[in-house]
């Protein structure tokens, strides 16, 4: 490691809700193996993220990186908007 840094997680997700201010609701979405039967698993975990301009919306797909906890439940910060979702 140089200089003490330390790589932040990076997580892809789409939100789907953004009706607090300034945080969104992050799907992620990840296969896993099962340990058995080796049958592939589809796991959602959902996350809050907080959005500094209040940009995404429903639907958007977006990077997210590790942060500070910023309240109880956030800890991870929106970086970009990768792919705007659909407007209904």
């Amino acid at each position: 490691m140089t200089d003490g840094a330390v790589k932040k997680r990076e997580w892809v997700g789409r939100v789907l809700s953004n009706k607090m201010n300034k945080t969104v609701v992050v799907a992620v979405e990840r296969s896993v193996i099962h340990p058995l039967y080796r049958k592939v698993l589809r796991r959602v975990t959902k996350l809050k993220a907080h959005d500094e301009e209040n940009v995404c919306r429903i639907g958007d797909q977006v990077r997210m990186v590790e942060t500070r906890p910023i309240s109880k439940e956030k800890h991870w910060r929106v970086v970009e908007v990768i792919q705007k979702g659909r407007a209904d």
